[in-house]
């Protein structure tokens, strides 16, 4: 039966990534709330219930198998796997103000309101802290897809947000421990509470100790493989073993991916990684939601509407009027504080694992935890819209919004230069770029190479510059030029397909084999070609010329008028016979002397 419930749950999921999102997205319709929409429409609380009469509909529903939550949860651990990438050690110290601060600021608060609110709805006080607590959380599997589509993450308020929504993981721990002890009847949590965060502890500490050692080495061999199957691999492994050895500790598997992250982001290897994973986390995270759509009961929204609806609605004004206040007090203007306040308010995915947990451990009923899940769901559809309505709030300061020194950005290199390629080449062009004090990123495709760079202090990455989506993840949106200096003319010529699929206007030089490949590059749309064989032959003309006796004066006139020659007969095949962008003098320069 899990079997049957798995596939047919794919067939509805595919259905609702190739027919219907595209049809939401087509009307501007948020992917998120879209698949939130089918997973309501195609699950057991909507199309499913017309099985028993037309089992034929059962192909295209959405069943609640254990395997189909297990395969949906691997979205959120990859999520946060991801956001580990885009940080390192330095950075999360660096918000260690907004993480504990704000975002622990606003789990108390908000826990303590709600449950005030719950002793007041006459519910026994280890309930009420109980399912306070768990919707006090968000939804960070929502609101990172949410506001990244709406372009806010890198903004003062993403980054705020961000910042809550990691201590908001953090914490899921201590909260599970929490509802434990209070199901326990224990008072406080004393040693035995102590004792039950002993191997969340040993867990992490294994995590980053095992990681600083391991990773590295594991990442070299599957580069050194040259098989992209071998590094998938080697990432999909990383992945789940550092999730399970955090569920191990009573930890969620996301905690460890975000841990493992966080230490691949240290590495040369994290926009490779980042490249290979992506795709998988799209597709997971969109299985996500539709599950979470799918526990979208109509049953008990019809039955109870004012109280399903009304306690949606009291949880979002709830957790707005408490984050909003505090978000003004860590620095936010009053807009962004809004804006922050209004993607949070809604409930998170976490919410339905500690709701469950108090149910099992019988500190609440399952009619009134149930009911709650379903508000909890109800608010979380209201996430995308609440997004766009805090972006128009915060709309007059969204391009001047500043960020906090706590909170720095999760794009990480901006530089002015891009160069391909660290051999004998391209290390003498890092050094004149160093010279005239330009910023610059290298990019190689052999790891021996990066890990020699990044011992040389150079901000190396390793992975294959001819792909597109690799260049942007490298920043080639923001760079002013960029540099090949390999020697194959056939990646040579890939590289620079895929710098112009990108940007047709940035600034390119390459390095060329001869003349003719030369020509072959400004017919691509290099902005410079600088064929190895004529500067070859120019530099030894000059020493011949200087051993002669001619002036030196003489010597250097002659040598710029011979290739200012070459480069007149090579700009003939460029397109419309110009150059698209003159680089800076400086930057000539060095791919002249390169």
């Amino acid at each position: 039966m899990a079997t049957s419930g798995t596939s047919s749950s794919g067939i509805a999921f595919l259905i609702a990534a190739a027919v219907f999102v595209p049809f939401f997205h087509r009307f501007r319709v948020s992917p998120v709330l879209g698949f939130l929409l089918v997973g309501a429409l195609l699950g057991p609380f909507g199309l499913g219930r017309l099985e028993d009469h037309v089992p034929f509909v059962s192909m295209f529903t959405i069943s609640q198998t254990e395997d189909v939550h297990q395969l949906a949860e691997l979205g959120v651990v990859f999520l946060l796997f991801a956001i580990g990438l885009e940080l390192t050690w330095e950075r999360l110290k660096a918000m260690r103000r907004m993480v504990f601060g704000l975002g622990a600021l606003q789990i108390v608060i908000c826990a303590a309101v709600l449950t005030g609110l719950f002793l007041l709805l006459g519910r026994g006080v280890g309930g009420a802290v109980a399912v306070a607590m768990g919707l006090a959380l968000s939804s960070t599997a929502m609101v990172m897809p949410v506001m990244a589509e709406r372009k806010r993450l890198h903004t003062a308020t993403g980054r705020s947000v961000f910042a809550v929504l990691l201590a908001q993981d953090l914490a899921v721990a201590p909260i599970m421990v929490t509802v434990i002890v209070l199901a326990s009847g224990t008072d406080s949590f004393g040693i035995s509470g102590l004792l039950a965060l002993i191997p969340a502890i040993l867990a992490i500490g294994l995590i980053v100790i095992g990681g600083r050692l391991l990773l590295r080495p594991l990442f070299r061999s599957a580069a050194l493989a040259k098989s992209a199957e071998i590094f998938m691999a080697a990432c999909f492994l990383v992945v789940l073993v550092s999730g399970q050895l955090a569920v191990w500790a009573g930890l969620s598997m996301g905690l460890g991916a975000f841990i493992a992250g966080l230490l691949l982001a240290e590495t040369e290897y994290r926009r490779e990684i980042e490249m290979m994973v992506e795709p998988f986390k799209g597709l997971l995270l969109g299985l996500f939601f539709v599950t979470v759509g799918a526990r979208l009961d109509f049953a008990i929204v019809m039955a109870q509407p004012v109280l399903v609806l009304g306690f949606a609605f009291a949880l979002i004004a709830i957790k707005i009027a408490v984050v909003a206040p505090i978000a003004r007090g860590f620095g936010l203007s009053w807009r962004g504080a809004l804006e922050a306040a209004a993607v949070l308010a809604p409930a998170g995915e976490f919410a339905f694992v500690i709701i469950d947990e108090a149910i099992g451990r019988n500190l609440v009923s399952s009619g009134f935890g149930h009911a709650v899940i379903v508000s909890a769901i109800v608010s979380m559809f209201m996430v995308p819209a609440l997004a766009m309505l805090g972006g128009k709030v915060n709309r007059k300061s969204a391009t001047a919004e500043a960020a906090p020194a706590e909170a720095p950005s999760q794009v990480s290199e901006k530089v002015d230069v891009l160069v391909v390629g660290y051999g004998r080449v391209g290390e003498l062009v890092v050094d004149m770029l160093r010279r005239h004090d330009i910023s610059f990123a290298v990019i190689d495709a052999n790891p021996k190479v990066t890990s020699r760079a990044r011992r040389e202090g150079v901000e190396a990455w390793y992975g294959d510059a001819s792909h597109p989506e690799m260049l942007r993840r490298m920043g080639l949106d923001n760079v002013r030029a960029v540099v090949i200096t390999v020697s194959n003319a056939i990646f040579t010529d890939n590289v620079v397909a895929a710098v112009r699929t990108v940007r047709t206007d940035v600034g390119l030089i390459a390095r060329a084999r001869d003349a003719r490949h030369a020509e072959k590059l400004y017919g691509l749309g290099v902005t410079d070609a600088v064929p190895e064989t004529i500067e070859a032959s120019l530099q030894l003309a000059e020493n011949t010329l200087v051993d002669l006796g001619v002036p030196m004066g003489l010597v250097l006139a002659s040598i710029h008028e011979k290739r200012d020659e070459f480069r007149k007969d090579l700009l003939k095949y460029a397109p419309d016979g110009h150059v698209p962008r003159i680089l800076r003098s400086t930057l000539r320069k060095v791919a002249g002397e390169a």
